[in-house]
């Protein structure tokens, strides 16, 4: 049997056992949302990984915000969650690369539900499929993947609940935006180690770390720049959400009990939705797996500042 085989039956019996995971039910000790009202909201969740993290966070029996940047959309995702189990959803425009969406939206938050406990960062975009990449569309892909991500995170924060068991955020990631990934690193050793050493990871750094790329696109020398080979654009942006999770997670980490807020990014994996052209080798419904359990583990389990796939740490 090759790697390659050996690769693949891995992640079989690992997906297994995670679609195992998911038919167990939360007990009443672990069910620390039975006793309130929690607010789930999930971004650009009317399609794919994202509604399915919104269907599944619902049949929890969490209230779950459903928002997408089409209207009409997000209110047809909205009415089939609805149709399917009775779910307890509602749905909000946003557009999380327009301040004035987003400063709407934390108004409409705070006046309907005085608040929210989990926010997943899903809205993401990627114009390359297969072995494609082109950076034609490189400064949406980041201004969509980093910057609205990182601007949701900060409108969000001082709208998230005191809880016992801590507010979550959960970004939606990927392994192609790992410092140290074998296949698609950046070439800058420097760079490298001041973006996994969190003493030395600022906003700042990030900032400029993606700006150089674009600015470098922009003047046709990003190829020689050592950025990733492979989905150079989407790269870079999910190395800025996974660089800014550790970031903001460590600033946040000295809140006392009661205002926590736990912090962490994952990879669903290559999955079979519109993103990937429905070439992909996992389901939506594993995919979303790791970023419902990271929004509803215990507040002893949790941990802050990690990088998870099928429910396992993973270097960043």
């Amino acid at each position: 049997m090759t790697n390659k085989e050996k690769a693949r039956e891995r992640r079989e019996k690992r997906m297994q056992e995670i679609s195992l995971l998911r038919t167990i039910p939360y007990s009443d000790h672990q069910r620390w949302w039975s006793s309130e009202n929690v607010v789930a909201v999930v971004t650009g969740s009317n399609r794919g990984i994202g509604l399915e993290i919104a269907r599944q966070l619902a049949s929890h029996g969490l209230t779950v915000v459903l928002t997408a940047r089409n209207v009409d959309a997000g209110l047809e995702a909205v009415t089939s969650l609805r149709h399917q189990g009775g779910f307890k959803v509602d749905f909000h425009q946003l557009d999380v690369t327009d301040a004035s969406s987003i400063k709407e939206f934390g108004r409409w938050i705070k006046q309907t539900f005085g608040g929210l406990d989990i926010l997943v960062n899903n809205a993401g975009v990627n114009y390359n499929l297969g072995s494609d990449n082109s950076v034609e569309f490189a400064e949406t892909v980041v201004s969509t993947n980093y910057h609205g991500t990182k601007n949701i995170i900060k409108a969000m924060i001082p709208l998230m609940r005191p809880s016992p068991q801590g507010a979550r955020i959960v970004n939606v990631s990927s392994r192609l935006g790992r410092v140290y990934g074998r296949r698609n690193r950046l070439a800058n050793v420097e760079l490298r180690d001041q973006l996994s050493n969190p003493d030395s990871l600022t906003e700042e750094l990030i900032d400029r770390t993606v700006s150089t790329f674009i600015d470098q696109v922009k003047d046709g020398t990003w190829e020689s720049g050592g950025w990733p080979q492979t989905f150079t654009d989407y790269s870079i942006s999910k190395l800025a959400v996974n660089a800014y999770t550790r970031m903001i997670a460590k600033e946040l980490s000295t809140r006392q009990e009661g205002e926590k807020i736990y912090v962490n990014s994952f990879c669903p994996g290559w999955v079979k939705t519109a993103m990937t052209g429905f070439a992909g080798n996992m389901s939506p419904e594993d995919a979303a797996d790791t970023g419902v359990w990271l929004s509803l583990v215990l507040s002893q389990e949790a941990v802050t500042g990690k990088f998870f796939a099928e429910r396992r740490e993973i270097n960043f």
